[in-house]
């Protein structure tokens, strides 16, 4: 009977529940379509794995050769690639007047182990034999060069065979520091660039038995050369950077999608007291008649559980759809399976998210109409029944309904205190905004009454009987304070990076300018060509850190089961220098620095941000591989690093004589005048640099910075595409709240309109009394939003604060603008409401 009942109170348009329809097909469509994209990235990594690594394990030396017992130790492992990673300067063989950064990669005879090489045009290769060589498109377009054509790196001189299309273990190799050009061993032993101390990276893939385990051949391998300073990856962890990196997105845009289907949710409570007031005077008729007060929750549950599962069908297929759309933003960024795909997980979970969303926010208005009296429903409109101080009935549902929502949220979660946090957060913004509604209300019937008849009714609708107020402060509440947030975030963004990129960023970075005689060439070539640039030299090597802490119990980086989130330090090998000043930039927060010509034990100092991540203090040991060669040191201080200086920033700086005896070359950088930034200029630095010193290499500054760019464009683009969402539930919000104060207002307007009243005064009384609600409520958002907005740029990532308060106050009053648009509007059908018709409706 309850369905028959229910089935005929609907129709396929929904009418009534359309705010609940279109706040659960939002939120439901973010977190299916970030839930199937997340996952099958997910799954191309795990299934690319062998072909990204370019083996089931791939061992990575800085600096170094594997010596003869290391590769002897991996051959007993299983097939053996060899190959070199370093960066280089490329040229036309007939002309040294232009030249290129590259990123080299020789490969020997055996690689690719995994995977497809691809040349344009379709035609598979291997690796490159003899003096041919594989060129990106980028080098090709930056020298002219094409198939056929000869090439120069450092003394070899090399023909192109073809220009890459598709490199199997691409993603694998990190962010590309310039073009690449792939040679054989034979060219690069030719072209006399790897030298002792040479920033170079020797990589070993391996191809080991079906049947073995790589983790536990690389943890066997990892614990007999324990301190030579290997860096270990298997084909499941391909790439741990991208993983975290897909881990932390995702996880931010599940969060995203979260506040949109909060946000809805209070959409939902609005929309469904919204359609329960539309069927005030059916739900006295069946209580009349004898249904109880079981029989209507029933009836109009079973109503909005349809209506909540055809919005979450919807929002499903809409998340599915989408995908794609998603895929393209990002493509080249992440590994996306192409077309649609569709991941049952996400999916249940999504559908999951929403009907507990849906269930929990509806009960609180549907129990509500079930304790109160027919004959009360009935005279509702001109007393509203009295709340008294009874326990709601909705407490345990709803209390029921929050705990499965964060249940789910937080053990779904890769990171669980992380969505316990948001959630709390959000509520605490919640109880906050309902506590203000309420404290508004309690307000305005407390203030003297203006003389001006229209602000004096306006004043009093806040505090009327059955007053919208505690609803609307928290919708509008809500939406103005995402709006500032967005704002503030985005204009602080954009300052950082105009203010800093511009001014602190070096035109060039040089690495491997030989000792001695080669600083003094590089310093006079830069003088000749650019007389007022700005040069910069420091020593740089490559170390691992394989033993950090106390004297005496000191803890071994190869046992540690896990290596702590934020510390990139133990993370593989790091660069290394020696320093007898501060560096530019540091500024020492523990300890103290050495004196000049110190000679006493070898000292460290260690970026303080590191040292808090691993429980480093001053007076502590580090161990360090170097070239194969362990070292230690004391820790002498700690220091506060200016990462956004663009310079040398290094997490290690040690005393001279811990380092200066080890074979090293230098790293420099080149920042041009502005009068000097010509590509003339920059076209004799480069020729000259591959003239005078073609065992170094060069690092375009704005290459790469737009190679970031672009990734980080990429990055925005999907952020802001769920950050839409979030607005889009916001405004349907919005709308569902001004509806819902429309419908319970309108008796009000007709018997203002019986008494006199005309449509203009109405209206104004109407835009006065959101006024008054908005002017309260921007305080409250500016507040909430840029405090938000404060957190998310100083402390997640670590910016300075500089929003532009002028295009903050210009969004928060577009807000506002629209606020009162959406209200004037819709209660326009209010004021086109005959009174007679609706004097017999009540």
């Amino acid at each position: 009977m309850a369905w028959r009942l229910a089935r005929r109170g609907l129709d396929w348009r929904f009418r009534g529940l359309r705010l609940l329809i279109v706040c659960l097909v939002l939120g439901t469509a973010a977190l299916a379509a970030i839930g199937t994209l997340t996952g099958g990235i997910g799954r191309e990594l795990a299934a690319r794995g062998q072909s990204m690594l370019g083996g089931d394990l791939e061992l990575t030396l800085a600096g170094r050769e594997a010596a003869a017992d290391e590769l002897a130790a991996m051959r007993r492992l299983g097939a053996v690639s060899q190959g070199v990673r370093l960066q280089a300067m490329a040229r036309r063989a007939e002309s040294a007047d232009d030249a290129v950064p590259v990123e080299l990669k020789a490969v020997d005879a055996r690689w690719p182990l995994y995977g497809a090489f691809t040349l344009e045009g379709g035609r598979k290769a291997g690796a490159p034999r003899g003096m041919t060589a594989w060129i990106d498109a980028g080098v090709g377009d930056r020298l002219g060069v094409k198939a056929g054509d000869r090439l120069k790196i450092g003394n070899a001189e090399l023909v192109i065979g073809g220009v890459i299309a598709g490199e199997p273990d691409r993603l694998s190799e990190g962010f590309a520091l310039g073009p690449t050009v792939i040679v054989s061993e034979e060219a690069l032993a030719r072209s006399g660039l790897v030298q002792v101390g040479s920033m170079a990276r020797w990589k070993y893939r391996l191809r080991v038995p079906a049947k073995a385990d790589p983790a536990a051949l690389a943890d066997a391998f990892k614990a007999r050369f324990a301190h030579s300073g290997f860096q270990v990856k298997t084909r499941d962890k391909a790439s741990p950077g991208l993983d975290r990196f897909v881990e932390r997105m995702g996880q931010f845009l599940v969060l995203v999608a979260l506040a949109a289907l909060g946000i809805a949710g209070i959409g939902i409570a609005g929309g469904v007291s919204s359609y329960l007031e539309m069927r005030r005077a059916s739900i006295a008729t069946l209580k009349i008649l004898g249904a109880d007060a079981g029989d209507v929750v029933r009836i109009y549950l079973l109503q909005i559980a349809a209506a909540a599962l055809a919005a979450i069908t919807l929002g499903l297929a809409l998340g599915v759809g989408i995908t794609p759309l998603l895929a393209r933003a990002l493509e080249g960024l992440l590994p996306i399976p192409p077309g649609f795909t569709v991941d049952a997980g996400a999916l249940a979970v999504a559908g999951t998210y929403g009907l507990l969303i849906a269930l929990t926010f509806a009960a609180p208005p549907l129990l509500e109409a079930r304790r109160v009296p027919a004959m009360a429903l009935l005279r509702a409109r001109v007393t509203p029944p009295g709340r008294g101080w009874r326990v709601p009935l909705w407490a345990a549902p709803v209390g029921l309904g929050l705990s499965g929502i964060v249940g789910l949220a937080v053990f779904t979660s890769p990171q669980p205190w992380l969505a316990a946090g948001f959630l709390g957060g959000a509520a605490a913004v919640f109880a906050l905004l309902a506590l203000i509604g309420r404290g508004l209300s309690w307000l305005a019937a407390r203030l003297p009454r203006p003389k001006r008849p229209l602000l004096r009714m306006a004043l009093g609708n806040l505090h009327r009987p059955g007053a919208q107020t505690s609803a609307l402060v928290v919708a509008l509440g809500f939406a103005l304070a995402a709006f500032v947030l967005l704002a503030a975030v985005q204009t602080s963004i954009d300052a950082n990076i105009a203010k800093r990129v511009p001014e602190r960023a070096p035109d060039y970075f040089v690495l491997d300018v030989p000792k001695g005689a080669g600083t003094e060439t590089f310093k006079a070539l830069v003088a000749r060509t650019a007389p007022h640039a700005a040069v910069r030299m420091v020593p740089s090597l490559r170390g691992t850190v394989i033993a950090y802490g106390p004297e005496g119990a000191m803890t071994d980086v190869a046992t540690l089961k896990a290596i702590p989130e934020d510390s990139w330090l133990l993370r593989g090998d790091r660069g290394l220098t020696y320093a007898d000043q501060v560096p530019q930039g540091n500024v020492l927060t523990a300890g103290r620095w050495w004196p000049q010509d110190y000679s006493g034990e070898p000292l460290v100092s260690v970026d303080e941000d590191q040292a808090k991540a691993i429980g480093l203090k001053v007076g502590d040991k580090l161990r360090i591989s170097l070239l194969g060669t362990e070292r230690e040191a004391r820790v002498a201080s700690l220091r506060r690093i200016d990462w956004s200086s663009f310079g040398f920033n290094y997490g290690l700086v040690f005393s001279p004589n811990a380092l200066a005896d080890a074979p090293h070359t230098y790293a420099a950088t080149i920042t041009l005048a502005t009068a000097e930034k010509r590509p003339a200029v920059r076209r004799g630095i480069l020729a000259g640099l591959v003239k005078a010193l073609p065992e170094s290499s060069v690092i375009e500054v704005g290459p790469v910075l737009g190679q970031a760019r672009t990734l980080l464009g990429q990055v925005g683009t999907a952020i802001f595409a769920a950050a839409s969402v979030a607005v889009l539930a916001g405004l349907a919000v919005l709308a569902g709240a001004i509806a819902a104060a429309r419908a319970a207002r309108q008796y009000d307007s007709v018997i203002l309109r019986v008494l006199g009243a005309s449509r203009g005064q109405l209206l104004a009384l109407l835009a006065a009394e959101y006024a008054l609600l908005c002017a309260v409520l921007a305080v409250v958002a500016l507040v909430l939003g840029g405090g938000t907005a404060w957190l998310v740029i100083v402390e997640l990532f670590e910016f300075d604060w500089e929003p532009d308060w002028g295009r903050v106050f210009a969004v928060l009053g577009a807000g506002v603008g629209l606020v009162l648009v959406l209200a004037v509007a819709g209660s326009l059908s209010v004021l086109r409401t005959r009174p007679a018709e609706a004097l017999r409706a009540l």
